[in-house]
C-alpha cells in the first residue's frame, strides 16, 4: 500500500511512502535521487593549466570533493550533467598560477556556450578571479562546464589545487 503525503500543491513537492520502509521525494513528478538529496558536487584541478592568450580554455578538473549523484565528469569531458531538471547554483573560480600581472577571467559555459564571466581582473600570483549564477538544466541533455580566459600577452597557468575549483547544487526542482 502506497500513501502519497503533498507538502504544498503549489510547490509540487510530494513525498510517497511504501511497507518496504523506502521514502521517495518527487518535485513537480520529478523523483529526487537519494531519498531526497539533491545532486551536488564540488572539484578541483590537481595542476595549473596553461592559458593561451586572448582564448577561452576549458579548465579540467580531475579531482572531485564531492558528487552526491555521480554526475559530474572528472575523466573525461570535466563537465556537469544533472540527472534531475531544475534550477541549479554553479561556482566556479580560476586562480591566476603566474608570477607576472595578467588578465585573467573565469566563465560559466552551458552546451558549450558561455553564459556567465567573471569580472577580467589584472592582478598576479593569487589573484582568483570567481564566477557564480543559477540556471536552469534539463536534467537531460543540459551540461555546464568552467572555463578561463587570459589576455596577458603570452601563456598564463592556471593555479591547480583548489584555488581553482568548480561546484553545484540543485536550489529547487523544475
Amino acid at each position: 500500500m502506497s500513501v502519497t503525503i503533498n507538502a504544498s500543491t503549489s510547490s509540487g513537492l510530494v513525498m510517497t511512502s511504501d511497507l518496504s520502509g523506502v521514502l521517495q521525494f518527487q518535485q513537480n513528478g520529478v523523483a529526487l535521487p537519494n531519498g531526497g538529496v539533491a545532486p551536488a558536487f564540488s572539484a578541483y584541478a590537481n595542476a595549473g593549466i596553461s592559458l593561451s592568450n586572448v582564448t577561452w580554455t576549458k579548465i579540467p578538473l580531475q579531482v572531485k570533493y564531492f558528487d552526491t549523484n555521480s554526475n559530474f565528469d572528472n575523466v573525461t569531458n570535466y563537465r556537469f550533467t544533472p540527472t534531475v531538471a531544475g534550477y541549479y547554483q554553479i561556482n566556479g573560480a580560476v586562480g591566476n598560477g603566474a608570477s607576472t600581472n595578467g588578465i585573467a577571467a573565469g566563465a560559466i559555459y552551458k552546451n558549450g556556450s558561455a553564459i556567465a564571466n567573471s569580472t577580467i581582473t589584472n592582478g598576479g600570483l593569487g589573484t582568483v578571479n570567481t564566477v557564480s549564477m543559477v540556471l536552469y538544466l534539463n536534467g537531460s541533455t543540459d551540461y555546464v562546464e568552467l572555463y578561463g580566459y587570459q589576455s596577458s600577452g603570452g601563456a598564463l597557468s592556471t593555479t591547480g589545487n583548489y584555488a581553482t575549483n568548480f561546484s553545484g547544487s540543485l536550489v529547487r526542482g523544475a
